[in-house]
């Protein structure tokens, strides 16, 4: 058995930095069946297939941590865990502390007294993976004998449950859209819960047909807890199987099986989800409870036409969100009171045009979320519905209290999440919170099925990570999100920004941006960008080539984007001979500057000011944005705009840029220390 355990706990050190390498991996490297490795694991350690790897790959991850050269994130991806917030969760579980606390702790304090380990690990970085050695390898192995029999049960805080895909039990497949709607109303009774982690939808989906074991999809999405169920519906009866999982040790919490009449369904539903925070004793507050029990609505046919409705929705196509609201209308015929039903419309409408110039369903939007409100002002679904009206309309400030009070009643909702990112990213920068909300998605977000989906929330969070300043985390997550979707429309452009802040190369970026705008020359963003750049580096007859092309496709398609960068577009109009143009542009530019409301109105009026040649004036605009919090990573590069030029010099300036970079890494300090003591960095 010892023999057994060295070779196993070898090819695990030796894989450990693969995220995909599992039980399934380890029993065919063993030569193997995985029946046979699991029964001989857990004779060995007590312990599952999937936690012993784990456990070894926190001993490494422990030596690494002791040696002091990697931050949390790049040790958790050096392990093979895909989630630093999941590898620290793990890792305080075993060793009783945060990874983040090792530099604190005395070598005495660093592990378990039942838990010796081994210093076999602490070689040198560039060797690592490589041993030597079978005596080395036997007292990695051996250790596993002395750890404690049982995981520590999470804290409150910790537990995480995902529901996965129901099965339908009926010979008839129409019956599959019932079962699927009796899963996502378990899903979304459990998301209203604040003190449990609840894996989004999208997330689950791909395990509809999985062969995975339960400890293999817990390591995944990194949760505590799983439900199972099957069922169907025969005539006006329900039949329903449900179990709650321990995803530590597989071990069956709760089980049960329901018969009752179709009039029944609502009460069954919240019976299933107060039956499961009562079995994994998760603290259910007064107001929540009276959330899971609200009744969708008390007309069946109504509630049927809705759960048909769902999978279109989710599909997220415009024929398929076009299907999904000719069903709910069909719903709403049925219950003129079905707030959930005009919610999913306004939604559908607002997601059927949201990256359109032309606007034709905003009053639709006004309409149907009023309506969603009017009969359910606590519905998370409803405030988000009037968000989105309000942010088609451009007030802004009137759509963040409704995503807030959304994600009050649905703390686990990726939807309010998601836009709350954005919100803070595009509409009123927060670099702190952008960060935050783009990293509490991606959490939620785990392992999706659907590799776009994921592609583009990793994209997210590579632009909140950069934005902040965390260029070394945004580059790993860029390239996670083309290594989900290599078709992915944006992440190669913000990938050669990551780049560029890496190497500072005004050239290389001018390679990057050109290549990738010849792959696609309708993209404006891009085609601005190289503008900037030769401008950056004031070739001005090759900027207004590309500025020119930017300006006419802008006005023939009714376009107000790019505004703050008309300054620098009538500068190079002007260098170049275009002198009226120059002056129209100058003329936009002004009244954009005057009219902006964000944190960076400042900037835009010392840009005006530098354009007047008045620099007294130039100046204090550029100490009044040095006071604003939370503005971007890019505005470091303030200094090396050529507008600022005739001033570079002069101690003033000096001082202000110097001001502005000392609390950006300030900032940037905080917020690292702030999201790592709170798990999310």
């Amino acid at each position: 058995m010892e023999d057994f355990l060295t070779q196993a706990t070898a090819i695990v050190v030796e894989r450990a930095s693969d995220e995909q390498f599992g039980v399934s991996e380890l029993a065919e490297a063993m030569n193997m069946s995985r029946s046979n490795l699991l029964r001989k694991v857990k004779s060995a350690t007590n312990l599952s297939a999937s936690l012993f790897i784990r456990q070894v790959r926190l001993e490494i991850a422990m030596e690494l941590l002791k040696e002091g050269n990697l931050s949390v994130s790049e040790v958790s991806y050096r392990v093979g865990f895909g989630s630093p917030s999941y590898f620290i969760k793990c890792f305080r579980e075993h060793y009783g502390f945060s990874p983040g606390e090792v530099g604190n702790k005395k070598v005495e304090e660093l592990q378990k007294p039942e838990n010796p380990i081994s210093k076999s690990t602490a070689r040198n970085r560039s060797q690592y993976w490589v041993f030597t050695g079978l005596a080395v390898i036997l007292l990695i192995a051996l250790a596993y004998f002395f750890w404690p029999k049982n995981i520590e049960e999470p804290s409150q805080e910790e537990k995480s449950i995902a529901v996965l895909p129901f099965k339908n039990e009926s010979a008839d497949s129409t019956n599959l859209y019932f079962v699927n709607g009796l899963m996502e109303s378990t899903l979304n009774n459990l998301q209203k819960i604040k003190n449990l982690r609840v894996i989004s939808r999208s997330s689950v989906e791909k395990y509809r047909n999985t062969n995975k074991s339960i400890p293999e999809m817990a390591e995944e999405l990194g949760v505590s807890y799983f439900v199972t169920g099957s069922g169907q519906k025969v005539g006006e009866q329900v039949l329903l199987s449900i179990q709650l999982i321990d995803a530590t040790n597989e071990r069956q919490i709760w089980a049960e099986q329901y018969n009752r009449r179709l009039a029944d369904i609502f009460s069954l539903q919240n019976e299933i989800a107060t039956q499961i925070t009562d079995a994994i004793k998760v603290i259910v507050t007064p107001t929540e409870l009276q959330q899971i029990e609200k009744r969708p609505t008390e007309n069946l046919l109504a509630y049927d036409y809705y759960l048909q409705a769902l999978e279109p929705y989710h599909s997220r196509t415009d024929e398929g969100l076009q299907r999904g609201i000719e069903l709910f209308e069909k719903a709403i015929e049925q219950d003129p009171e079905f707030s959930l039903a005009y919610a999913h419309v306004a939604i559908s409408y607002y997601l059927l045009e949201m990256f359109r110039s032309e606007k034709l369903y905003t009053e639709k939007i006004n309409f149907y979320a009023d309506k969603a409100l009017l009969y359910d002002s606590k519905s998370a679904e409803s405030l988000t519905a009037k968000a989105f009206y309000y942010i088609q309309s451009e007030d802004f400030s009137l759509a963040l209290p409704y995503l807030q009070k959304a994600l009050e009643y649905n703390p686990n909702s990726s939807l309010a999440i998601q836009m709350l990112a954005d919100f803070y990213f595009r509409l009123a920068p927060d670099t702190e919170k952008y960060l935050e909300y783009a990293l509490k998605a991606v959490q939620l977000q785990v392992a999706s099925g659907d590799s776009t989906t994921q592609s583009y929330s990793f994209l997210q969070l590579a632009n909140a990570l950069m934005t902040a300043g965390f260029v070394e985390q945004a580059r790993e997550f860029i390239d996670r999100s083309l290594v989900y979707d290599s078709t992915n429309y944006y992440a190669p452009h913000l990938r050669a920004y990551i780049l560029f802040a890496e190497e500072k190369d005004n050239q290389k970026m001018l390679q990057r941006l050109i290549k990738e705008w010849k792959k696609d020359p309708s993209r404006l963003d891009i085609l601005q960008d190289i503008g900037k750049f030769f401008y950056l580096e004031k070739k001005y007859d090759s900027a207004f080539m590309y500025y020119r092309q930017f300006v006419e496709a802008r006005e023939a398609n009714g376009l107000a984007i790019y505004e703050l960068e008309n300054s620098k577009i009538g500068w190079v109009y002007e260098k170049t001979g275009n002198v009226q143009e120059a002056k129209k542009l100058y003329k936009e530019f002004a009244t954009f500057a005057e009219s902006d409301q964000s944190i960076y109105r400042n900037i835009a009026l010392a840009t005006q000011s530098a354009l007047d040649e008045n620099w007294v004036e130039t100046v204090e605009y550029l100490e009044a944005f040095a006071q604003e919090e939370h503005f971007q990573y890019w505005f470091l590069y303030l200094e090396d705009e050529p507008l600022f030029g005739p001033i570079r010099s002069r101690a003033d300036f000096q001082q202000v840029m110097e001001k502005i970079k000392s609390d950006f890494w300030k900032q940037h300090n905080e917020i690292r220390a702030k999201l790592s003591q709170e798990g999310l960095l």
